[in-house]
């Protein structure tokens, strides 16, 4: 019987895989086996992965993504990826939508929180050095302390290439998603649940920062919004346990074409269709100042995401 449970399983597990199987240097599943009560599937290259992570949607509250999405003009979309830190397919319809979205930060089945670092608060969320800051900045000393803002369940956990080195996204059952980026050490592994003021790991100055520091941001289905909305830093409080987000909370792109337009590049300003490379540029760096995503930059230009790009040049982005 637990041999064709198994087999059962397997099958299961490949048509969730889809194409992977198709190619014969992707791994695919060769068994399961039972582990602690958990089922994992062992693969062809011998690496392994608990069944329920493969099969898990992202909805870690299904009432409250019912809730949001039975507004079928949002048509807000959802994933599971522990590569991926954010796709930017939510923004314009949540810049767009015409009603407010309400959530409770913490509630009676998960009432806790915690401020990830107690340091204080040097840089909020606003424009900075000619780039949207997505978060707030918090002090700290290299080796400090980083704990969950709520409970939840670890996406990513592993070096970012694009700026926010050592980082951590949590996803929360109150729909929500934190980000904890520059630290030194890692202390978790995607798909671990963790609880409010759990450690996630150390503070430091991986990626692009200067000096040691806490990079933390709050995002909604992918879209960032203000922390300083939901938490009170300095008295180390949350400001309401109700959180009322509306279109003009996730428009800060206005703000960001404003700001470039003030200071546009001078070759191209007429047009905005181009960009010309300077030194520190990056793919994800540019695609933010733009509003567009990498792999649509890519595309424009005939490039492979591990394109070398070259400072004087131009890159069409729109």
């Amino acid at each position: 019987m637990r041999q064709f449970v198994a087999i059962i399983s397997l099958l299961f597990v490949s048509s969730v895989l889809n194409a992977q199987t198709s190619e014969a240097s992707e791994p695919f599943p060769v068994d399961t086996v039972m582990s602690g009560g958990r089922e994992v599937v062992i693969f062809s290259n011998n690496k392994w992965q608990y069944l329920e992570d493969m099969l898990f949607d992202g909805i870690l509250n299904k009432e409250l993504h019912e809730m949001i999405t039975e507004d079928t003009s949002l048509q807000l979309k959802t994933y599971w990826d522990n590569n991926m830190c954010f796709s930017n397919q939510n923004n314009t319809t949540l810049m767009n939508m015409k009603d407010s979205i309400w959530i409770c930060v913490t509630d009676s089945l998960h009432p806790n929180f915690a401020i990830p670092v107690p340091g204080v608060l040097t840089s909020s969320y606003k424009h900075r050095g000619g780039r949207w800051h997505h978060g707030v900045d918090l002090d700290l000393r290299t080796g400090d302390t980083i704990v969950a803002a709520f409970s939840g369940k670890v996406r990513y956990a592993k070096y970012n290439t694009h700026g926010y080195g050592n980082l951590v996204i949590v996803r929360h059952y109150n729909g929500l998603e934190t980000y904890y980026a520059h630290m030194s050490k890692l202390l978790v592994t995607p798909n671990q649940y963790v609880v409010a003021g759990q450690t996630l790991g150390l503070g430091g100055a991986t990626g692009h920062a200067y000096g040691a520091h806490l990079h933390f941001e709050t995002r909604f289905y992918d879209a960032s919004i203000n922390p300083e909305e939901i938490f009170d830093f300095k008295n180390r409080t949350l400001k309401d346990c109700n959180l009322v987000m509306k279109a003009e909370d996730f428009r800060r792109n206005k703000g960001a074409i404003a700001f470039r337009q003030a200071k546009p590049n001078k070759t191209y300003a007429s047009t905005g269709r181009y960009h010309r490379i300077r030194s520190g540029d990056s793919l994800w760096k540019i695609s933010r100042m733009y509003g567009t995503t990498v792999s649509n930059l890519c595309r424009l230009n005939g490039i492979s995401e591990s394109t070398t790009l070259q400072v004087g040049k131009t890159l069409k982005v729109k």
